[in-house]
């Protein structure tokens, strides 16, 4: 029976995520303080790692509950903590400071800052996929592709790319059930520069995207709909959350079911 297995938030868009055993899922069918925060440029366009793989270098620890990030600059000795919701003022200046330009924080605690804005449900991986594409890239863990990938919940008791039936058709909907959530299943993520880096040193793995692409091809399971592959560097399941959802939890050791596709 597949089964929610990891559910990682990431309060702030392109720095560390957090793994909860459960999460709560908002009106417009976010997860609560997932991507909550981000900075941006004096233009207003963001700061993240597909701009500047530089942010891979800062570490971070938050504390949900308390609403605080622990930030570590690469050569100093010391995290500093800052509060989210009390001292982004200082945390900017910090991260100006460390990049070298003028950056503020924005926040959005309904919606937050997802890469694709139709679709702002959780994504969706499993943790076979996982390990199948880790080991196309000798060197690589199961944990880093994970940091690489950067889903949100992620589904084992089933075979590598079993997610792949939770998309059809452009247009169409697969809807399944994560426990009583309910969830639309949209199109296959397409990835970006940041899972070719490494996630702590930000080091390119040399002809990443060339190699996944090809072993993608390779290994797409035949009963996949593919006509959302215009290319194959794509991973993980997008998703969009009715608001009737709103208020409910997802939970480690939810059971999931595929109910139907719908237009």
């Amino acid at each position: 029976m597949p089964y929610l297995a990891k559910i990682l938030i990431y309060p702030m868009k392109s720095l560390d995520g957090v793994e909860v055993v459960q999460a709560e899922v908002l009106s417009s069918g976010a997860l609560k303080c997932d991507r909550e925060f981000a900075l941006v440029d004096e233009q207003g366009k963001f700061v993240n790692g597909k701009r500047y793989a530089k942010i891979h270098l800062l570490r971070s620890q938050f504390n949900i509950s308390n609403r605080t990030i622990s930030l570590k600059i690469p050569n100093q000795d010391l995290p500093r903590v800052f509060h989210l919701d009390t001292e982004q003022e200082a945390l900017a200046a910090i991260l100006s400071e460390f990049f070298g330009f003028s950056l503020t924080i924005v926040q959005n605690p309904l919606v937050g800052f997802p890469d694709d804005t139709d679709s702002s449900g959780p994504t969706v991986i499993s943790t076979a996929t996982l390990t199948e594409v880790a080991s196309w890239f000798p060197g690589v863990s199961v944990n880093e592709m994970r940091r690489r990938i950067r889903a949100n919940i992620e589904i084992a008791g089933v075979p590598a790319f079993w997610e792949d039936q939770l998309f059809s058709e452009p247009g169409k909907f697969v809807s399944f059930r994560v426990g009583d959530v309910l969830l639309f299943g949209v199109n296959p993520c397409q990835r970006c520069i940041v899972p070719t880096r490494h996630p702590d040193s930000a080091a390119a793995y040399s002809n990443f995207q060339k190699i996944f692409i090809k072993q993608r091809q390779a290994t797409l399971p035949e009963w996949v709909n593919s006509s959302h592959f215009n290319h194959f560097y794509r991973l993980s399941v997008n998703t969009r959350l009715p608001i009737s959802e709103s208020g409910k939890l997802l939970q480690i050791g939810d059971e999931i079911e595929i109910i139907s596709e719908i237009n």
